[in-house]
């Protein structure tokens, strides 16, 4: 896992075609803007399709570790 740390306003880059910023940072909570082609799914975690959480579930128990992908 890549651990990174942004200010407000910041960016980060994934590729040549995903760009996250912090948007808003309040009380502990930070707000991401994301930008990437329409083409490219992005879930929150709890929205995650169910065969997904399962495979990262088996994936972290397996003690398999890698850069996830925006989703």
């Amino acid at each position: 896992m890549l651990v990174l740390s942004r200010k407000l306003g910041e960016k980060i880059f994934i590729g040549e075609n995903i760009c996250i910023t912090v948007v808003d940072i309040d009380r502990g909570k930070i707000r991401l803007g994301i930008e990437a082609p329409r083409d490219v799914p992005i879930y929150r975690q709890e929205l995650l399709p169910l065969n997904q959480q399962q495979q990262r579930a088996d994936a972290a128990a397996a003690g398999q570790t890698g850069v996830p992908t925006v989703s």
